[in-house]
C-alpha cells in the first residue's frame, strides 16, 4: 500500500517536468530558426555587396574607355539592378621630354535599394589612369 501511495502522490510532479521540458525545447527551436535566418540573410547581403563592388569596377572601366576615346568620362548607367554613377576629372602633366599627357581620376559608385532599408547596398571604387 505504501508504494501505491508514493506513486499516486508523485504523478503531478512528472507532468510539471514534462511541461518544463517541452517549453525549453520550444524556446531552443525558435532560437535556432532565428539563427539560421540571420546566417542565410548575411550570406545573401555579402553576395549583393560583392555584386555592387563589381558594378562599381565596371563603371571605372567604362569611364577609362570613354576617357581614352576622348569622350566625356562622367555619366550614369544601369547594370542589372545597380545604378552606377561615374565621375571624372583630368589634369595635364609634363615629365621631362614626355608630355603633356592627361591623368584622369575616375570614381564610380554603384547603388541598389533605398537608403535605410536592409536591401540597400552601395559600393565605391576609384582609380587614376594616364594617357599620353
Amino acid at each position: 500500500m505504501k508504494i501505491h501511495n508514493v506513486l499516486k502522490n508523485s504523478a503531478g510532479f512528472t507532468l510539471v517536468q514534462a511541461i518544463f521540458v517541452v517549453v525549453v525545447l520550444s524556446i531552443l527551436g525558435v532560437a535556432m530558426m532565428k539563427l539560421i535566418g540571420v546566417q542565410s540573410s548575411t550570406s545573401v547581403l555579402a553576395l549583393q555587396g560583392a555584386r555592387g563592388y563589381q558594378a562599381a569596377r565596371s563603371g571605372l572601366e567604362w569611364g577609362a574607355a570613354r576617357a581614352r576615346a576622348g569622350d566625356s568620362c562622367s555619366g550614369t548607367f544601369t547594370i542589372e539592378e545597380f545604378t552606377v554613377n561615374v565621375t571624372c576629372s583630368s589634369q595635364q602633366f609634363t615629365e621631362g621630354s614626355i608630355g603633356p599627357y592627361d591623368v584622369y581620376r575616375i570614381g564610380a559608385t554603384a547603388t541598389v535599394g533605398t537608403y535605410g532599408t536592409p536591401e540597400f547596398v552601395s559600393r565605391r571604387a576609384e582609380m587614376k589612369v594616364g594617357f599620353p
